[in-house]
């Protein structure tokens, strides 16, 4: 995986306190792009959404970023320097599955 979209619509409590966090934990988390879409602030709307959709590179630094306003968000994705990272902190390599299983469960 080199990105993940999410939509989201923080509100005006959380979502000046852990959108970005959020974004950026899960960017490094998972050496990966993450690229968030949110609504527009409405503020005469019944949910007022925070906005602020954003791309984050997988170092966890915000390449693009909108304000509270509609906007469309650009960003190159630059995939040597996402495996730049990956091989300066490998943490897919540093797996030890000799002391734990991943394993599936399926309902039946």
């Amino acid at each position: 995986c080199q990105l993940l979209v999410y939509p989201g619509a923080f509100n005006m409590t959380t979502g000046p306190a852990h959108w970005e966090l959020l974004q950026r934990g899960r960017a490094v988390d998972n050496q990966v792009y993450v690229a968030t879409a949110s609504p527009a602030r409405d503020e005469a709307a019944s949910y007022v959404a925070w906005g602020h959709s954003t791309v984050v590179n997988p170092w966890g630094e915000v390449i693009s970023k909108a304000g509270s306003e509609e906007a469309v968000v650009y960003a190159d994705i630059d995939l040597q320097y996402l495996a730049d990272v990956r091989q300066q902190i490998p943490i897919t390599a540093q797996r030890r599955v000799g002391l734990y299983s991943v394993s599936a469960v399926c309902d039946a």
